[in-house]
């Protein structure tokens, strides 16, 4: 399935799913309605700050955005616990050049594992914020090397470096070297502290 059609179910279902207008889901996330419909038609290639900006209001890390919507099975059906390769969904930043890799399957998990290619000299920054879940991120790079600022600290990882976070601050991605950089990204969610608060 073609990658903008794959984010324009999910981010419908997941508004619907949160029942937010367009209005609501703008105001909250400070994308403007118009650009969101486009999205939701699959009208539009959106960048990967404008994806997180959404995912914030929706409550989600950016990777769950590019889970197959329930209506892509069978009413019934439980998503398959196996992603193949080859239906991996494979989306690139059009501002940056980044290109992000699912590798998870849709199968109910709190752990998501993304691969991601990233360009020399490129640089994102997500003004990542509070959800409604806690999601804690790790990066491990591959090959070459990446700066993260993380909260205003900054980190550069090597080859083999490891980066813990949780997603809950601003964050800048930036490859100042000379050839791309490749890393994995662990996403694990789990309820916030205010929510697992007894009433």
């Amino acid at each position: 399935m073609d990658v903008n059609l794959l984010l324009a179910r999910r981010v419908r279902a997941l508004r619907a799913e949160r029942g937010l207008s367009l209005d609501a889901l703008a105001e909250r996330s400070g994308v403007s309605r118009s650009a969101i419909s486009l999205i939701e038609r699959g009208e539009s290639s959106p960048t990967a700050a404008v994806l997180d900006r959404l995912a914030t209001a929706l409550g989600v890390a950016l990777a769950s955005l590019f889970d197959a919507a329930p209506d892509d099975a069978a009413p019934d059906a439980q998503p398959s616990p196996l992603s193949r390769a080859a239906t991996q969904p494979v989306w690139t930043d059009p501002e940056s050049g980044y290109t992000r890799r699912n590798l998870s399957a849709s199968a109910d998990s709190p752990l998501q594992l993304v691969e991601v290619r990233f360009p020399a000299g490129q640089r994102v920054a997500y003004d990542t914020g509070p959800r409604d879940v806690e999601i804690h991120q790790q990066v491990w790079v591959i090959e070459g090397a990446m700066e993260l600022t993380v909260a205003g600290t900054t980190w550069r990882l090597e080859t083999g470096d490891c980066l813990s976070m949780r997603v809950d601050a601003p964050i800048v991605f930036s490859n100042p070297g000379r050839r791309a950089a490749r890393y994995l990204v662990a996403l694990t969610t789990v309820p916030s502290a205010r929510r697992r608060r007894p009433a």
